[in-house]
């Protein structure tokens, strides 16, 4: 069951062992919640810039810090671009990244904004129901930043 918690992921991030984030394939980290996570966590974006910049292959595999423990950052490959006009969610691959995470990081103090339902357009219902599926038993937060307060009815929450 999945924990919604009004805050700032940022600021609260020592509360948590691990933040996961969407990602696009591209090294962008230039909107939604990926800039002040680059910010504040230099090496996630050094951790994005390991992968191959474009590749498609990308999709539904993770990329994470190793040298910052905590909290460890994921970036989940959920979306290959992001255009302003379409779903960029893609589903199969959020799937395989949350399987990802459940397989290397099980038992830890997980944290996520509303991935994938923001900028990429995702349905939050079918988000929150995958997250649920492929991290059942795992101490899963959702960090709902406050200034979507105002959007919650866009989430269905």
């Amino acid at each position: 069951m999945l924990k919604y918690i009004k805050g700032d992921l940022i600021r609260d991030a020592s509360n948590y062992e691990l933040i996961g984030h969407q990602c696009n394939c591209f090294w962008s980290f230039g909107a939604g919640i990926a800039p002040q996570i680059k910010k504040a966590f230099p090496e996630a974006y050094q951790a994005d810039l390991k992968t191959t910049y474009g590749d498609k292959n990308k999709l539904g595999t993770i990329a994470y810090t190793t040298e910052q423990k905590s909290p460890v950052i994921v970036n989940l490959y959920g979306q290959f671009k992001y255009t302003r006009t379409e779903v960029d969610t893609n589903y199969d691959a959020l799937t395989n990244c949350l399987k990802e995470i459940k397989k290397t990081f099980s038992g830890k103090k997980m944290a996520f904004p509303l991935i994938g339902a923001g900028l990429a357009a995702g349905d939050w219902g079918i988000i929150s129901g995958l997250i649920e599926k492929e991290l059942e038993g795992e101490d899963v937060n959702i960090i709902v930043w406050e200034k979507d307060l105002l959007n919650l009815k866009k989430f269905n929450l």
